[in-house]
């Protein structure tokens, strides 16, 4: 097989026959990967975009075509408006902190040896519990009447905080338990970033006089994680769009749509409302805003690196 292999790659003809073959195998060896990628993922935003182009409420036999019309009530609807600024401000908070934090962590952590692994179970721990299930949990530790929370601020003098009752610190009492819940993610994946310094690098600044902790950080650390960091932002930004849980357990969107955002929103129109063709169009609106924010993300990281 060997030899009429070779003579075939020797002749055009069997060359391209055979360069056809292994195109062939190969689209054939991964065509159920192609095929579920279709009817998993184009399939249903394909039907989300046209869904969008209608008034199709659910149970309804019947749809009519209405254009973008769905896109202009958005734009008009107060409480979309809100929604979108909500998940802004949220993503705000919880983005550079949690990065930050995690960040910061992950030095510390990257120095210990016997203790490592205790603190890398810790903080992996946020990863592995469903949220849904540790927003019940936060939901009793922050209660204004039995939380132990609650009873530590009293214990100190403090008055009782109405943490999901109050307007004002609705959204930062979610962010907070957002940080929580990603900082874990990130921490990982400083901790993996931070490997990849050569230990070198550390010993001849030592021998430079250039192992202090700020300098050490701005002149060798981060020069090597500053992709790891790209990559933590990216993942963390698209996460924390993408909240559901925390306001769905917690709080429903309010006290009076304070803490309504976006897919939240999506989901009411589509599964409360069955307004399916409107909630399709907030679903087209937020993939949008989520994948603008990432190709920014991108086009920024590409220019401070050429930079």
């Amino acid at each position: 097989m060997t030899a009429i292999t070779t003579k075939l790659w020797r002749t055009p003809h069997g060359a391209v026959a055979l360069a056809r073959g292994s195109e062939m195998m190969a689209l054939w060896c991964t065509s159920p990967a192609i095929v579920l990628m279709l009817a998993t993922t184009l399939a249903p935003f394909c039907a989300v975009l046209v869904l969008s182009l209608t008034d199709y409420e659910l149970g309804d036999l019947t749809l009519n075509w209405i254009g973008l019309a769905n896109f202009a009530r958005a734009i008009r609807d107060p409480e979309v408006r809100q929604a979108v600024a909500n998940t802004f401000v949220f993503a705000g908070m919880v983005v550079p902190s949690a990065v930050c934090l995690a960040l910061f962590f992950a030095l510390l952590v990257n120095s210990r040896t016997k203790s490592r692994r205790l603190y890398e179970l810790a903080f992996f721990l946020p990863i592995t519990a469903t949220m849904p299930v540790m927003s019940l949990v936060w939901s009793f530790l922050l209660h204004d009447r039995i939380g132990p929370i609650t009873a530590l601020l009293q214990f100190f003098g403090v008055p009782t905080v109405q943490f999901f009752s109050n307007p004002t610190i609705i959204l930062g009492t979610l962010a907070v338990i957002a940080v929580w819940q990603h900082m874990g993610f990130c921490f990982i994946i400083f901790l993996a970033g931070l490997t990849t310094v050569p230990a070198e690098l550390y010993e001849a600044a030592a021998l430079d006089g250039a192992d202090r902790g700020w300098e050490k950080f701005r002149r060798i650390t981060w020069p090597h994680v500053a992709p790891t960091a790209l990559v933590a932002v990216l993942l963390t930004t698209m996460r924390t769009f993408q909240v559901f849980e925390l306001v769905a357990v917690l709080t429903q969107g309010g006290p009076a749509g304070r803490s309504q955002v976006i897919l939240y929103k999506t989901y009411l129109e589509a599964f409360s409302y069955f307004r399916v063709g409107y909630g399709s169009a907030l679903t087209l609106i937020f993939v949008t805003i989520v994948g603008t924010i990432s190709l920014i993300q991108l086009t920024f990281a590409r220019w401070n690196r050429a930079a």
